[in-house]
């Protein structure tokens, strides 16, 4: 049987394991968004704890993804289930490059435009909000452009605790020694990733602010 044979008879499970890795995926993404840009925001304001937030997220980073299962097991709530745990683990490991870039986002508004805001009598929280976050928006998502392709790379090994995804293909393949199983996971995955950078780099090339 031919690999386009093999995707054809079995195109139902691909694309059950498809959508459940973008819900994975998606799910992690928007978590992480949500924690991750506030926390950058703290980190371009208050930069004294920088060195702790980014700290946390690189240890985060570092630790390896069956590892970081491991130690979210015990935790109450999250070890029940292993959807819970798969997305609290990949929204961990989306932290980094979206605290980062947020923080360098905000921290490379020039101070002139700071200062214009100032003299209209603007306040520092309409000055977040109406000048510095959307002239930083095309940086900001360029960091969940890398949070998303690394996620859905890592997405793959959520099926070790029964996540589901396209990892099951692939777990599934390397216990049968089965070739054609293993790329019944790899390719839409890696399709998933390269589709999601295409399209959030059309996004943040279209919202990069002009400059004169």
């Amino acid at each position: 049987m031919t690999l386009l044979q093999f995707f054809s008879r079995h195109h139902r499970e691909i694309f059950q394991g498809t959508l459940e890795h973008i819900w994975l995926v998606g799910i992690a993404m928007l978590l992480a968004v949500g924690i991750g840009v506030p926390l950058g925001i703290i980190v371009a304001k208050r930069p004294w704890l920088s060195k702790p937030i980014l700290g946390g997220a690189n240890i985060a980073e570092t630790i390896p993804s069956l590892a970081l299962f491991g130690f979210l097991l015990p935790v109450p709530w999250l070890g029940g289930r292993a959807d819970r745990l798969a997305i609290a683990a990949l929204a961990l490991y989306a932290l980094l490059p979206i605290i980062r870039n947020t923080a360098a986002g905000i921290t490379g508004v020039q101070h002139a435009v700071r200062d214009a805001a100032r003299g209209m009598g603007m306040t520092e929280r309409q000055i977040l909000l109406q000048v510095e976050l959307p002239l930083s928006f095309s940086t900001i998502l360029a960091g969940i452009r890398i949070a998303t392709v690394l996620t859905i790379g890592i997405a793959t090994i959520a099926a070790a605790v029964g996540a589901g995804g396209l990892g099951e293909f692939i777990f599934r393949g390397l216990a049968m020694v089965n070739n054609q199983l293993i790329l019944a996971g790899a390719i839409p995955a890696a399709l998933l990733a390269l589709g999601a950078d295409a399209v959030l780099s059309l996004l943040e090339r279209r919202l990069r602010p002009v400059r004169a």
